[in-house]
């Protein structure tokens, strides 16, 4: 009777345990997209948001905390708490460029996060303002070399995606570009066509449709191969051999975050972002659906901070 009070208690232990450790997630989750709505980092924020919402039923929150190049919504992110219920959408920007552009970007991008995965990449694409007589890489290097003034380029900033792909195709070139910061890639594109700037470098996902529309003229992608979204728009690469600078989105958690946690949700984004239909509505924008285990996604975190520093000090950029 002794050894069946016993292990009836050992049993009522265990449960009161398992009822006080509620079954992630049980309450709303909150994701924070360090820029502004509606750009591609917000868009695939909120179509993980919007699935995990339907399957967990409890809301999943988008919350857009732009500036400082993704910064401030990243550092608030790696202070929150790691119980699985603050999650980030990071970028190369706020994970292999931020050390190099900020002095102090107020988090460690290895060391502050917990990788969970990738949701996909974008090759960054190469446009120029209509007005200009140039169609192909080599043409455009070719008027730049042969002009007495320098072209110049937008961004949405020093130290974003879009710079670096510009600087370091600047010095593959062995042209001079001067550089024209704009607050936005919507302020870029009106750049470019009120004449303002020459050319640009911007995610696929934005800068395709303007080109399709006429708005500005496409001439290369940023991967190492040709877009399927744009088969017949060659890689940058392919005049400029070793030129690679694709834009990557994916979720991050705050260091020390649950195990347990990170997988489950890392299930998810593949059962999210490996699906066919995912596939086929990304390739309507250029993106290219790439889910990956979180060790995985670890690895390639530190691999693009070792890529962007030697990028970084070729371009001679100075934290500011």
């Amino acid at each position: 009777m002794r050894k069946l009070m016993c292990l009836a208690a050992l049993v009522l232990a265990a449960t009161n345990v398992a009822v006080g450790q509620d079954a992630w997630p049980s309450r709303q989750v909150t994701i924070i997209v360090p820029f502004a709505a509606g750009g591609t980092t917000d868009m695939f924020g909120r179509l993980f948001a919007a699935d995990m919402q339907a399957k967990y039923k409890v809301p999943f929150i988008i919350e857009n905390k732009a500036g400082a190049g993704g910064t401030l919504g990243a550092a608030a992110a790696a202070r929150a708490k790691n119980d699985g219920y603050t999650l980030l959408v990071g970028t190369a920007s706020t994970h292999a460029v931020a050390p190099y552009v900020y002095k102090d970007p107020r988090y460690n991008p290895d060391k502050d996060f917990q990788a969970i995965s990738l949701f996909a990449k974008v090759p960054n694409m190469l446009v120029v303002a209509p007005r200009l007589p140039v169609k192909t890489v080599p043409d455009l290097i070719a008027y730049a070399k042969s002009r007495k003034e320098a072209l110049t380029y937008g961004s949405s900033g020093v130290g974003s995606a879009p710079y670096f792909s510009t600087e370091l195709f600047r010095l593959m070139a062995g042209i001079e570009l001067i550089h024209v910061p704009y607050k936005s890639s919507n302020d870029v594109a009106t750049a470019l066509t009120g004449g303002h700037v020459d050319l640009a470098f911007d995610n696929i996902t934005f800068a395709w449709p303007l080109a399709q529309s006429g708005t500005v003229r496409a001439i290369a992608v940023t991967s190492t191969y040709r877009s399927p979204s744009a088969p017949d728009l060659p890689a940058v690469a392919e005049t400029l051999p070793g030129y690679d600078t694709p834009s990557w989105h994916g979720l991050y958690a705050p260091a020390g975050t649950p195990r347990s946690i990170v997988d489950q949700i890392a299930a998810d984004i593949k059962r999210i972002y490996g699906s066919p239909e995912m596939a086929a509505r990304l390739k309507e924008i250029g993106a290219e659906p790439f889910p990956i285990s979180p060790d995985e996604f670890t690895a390639l975190t530190r691999s693009e901070l070792a890529r962007y520093k030697e990028i970084s000090a070729k371009v001679g950029l100075q934290p500011q």
